[in-house]
């Protein structure tokens, strides 16, 4: 079981990590202002700390005894929990999976997945849905678009 406010505070955690990456990251381009006017760096910068002033505030809503959603002692239970790691388990794999298989075969192996795991397609089925899936990525964004996507080591290795 998981309480409310371990969620929260959890997410505020979470969200300000990725606003302090966020502004550091931005300082590398600079911020403030050059002959040229703003620097690049100025606007990240500032979505970083707006980020981070949002998590501290929802820090301290979470850890407060206070705050009304806080004190609500269980928010998710063992099978909402296992159905979340359902949805999110695959979707880090696949976000992993793009450096090495690249965009079209992490694609078609994430949707083969999701569907015919679960047994929500036939194995056939879902194999057909996932080549389209990466067919059409390749044909909107490479052909229609013009815009290479990522194609990993494995196509390196190829030589694609």
């Amino acid at each position: 079981m998981i309480s409310r406010r371990a969620l929260e505070v959890a997410t505020a955690i979470l969200t300000g990590s990725f606003g302090v990456a966020v502004a550091v990251q931005s300082l590398d381009n600079g911020i403030g202002w050059s002959t040229e006017g703003v620097e690049s760096g100025t606007f990240p910068f500032l979505t970083g700390i707006i980020i981070v002033a949002g998590s501290l505030y929802n820090l301290t809503r979470g850890v407060m005894p206070a705050a009304s959603l806080a004190s609500v002692p269980v928010a998710i239970t063992s099978i909402e929990l296992r159905r979340l790691a359902g949805l999110f388990v695959p979707a880090a794999i696949f976000v992993a999976a793009i450096p090495l298989l690249g965009m079209y075969v992490a694609s078609a192996a994430y949707v083969l997945a999701v569907l015919a795991i679960p047994r929500h397609r036939s194995v056939l089925l879902s194999a057909v849905t996932a080549a389209a899936t990466a067919l059409a990525l390749y044909v909107v964004f490479e052909r229609m678009f013009q815009v290479s996507l990522p194609h990993g080591a494995l196509a390196a290795a190829l030589g694609f």
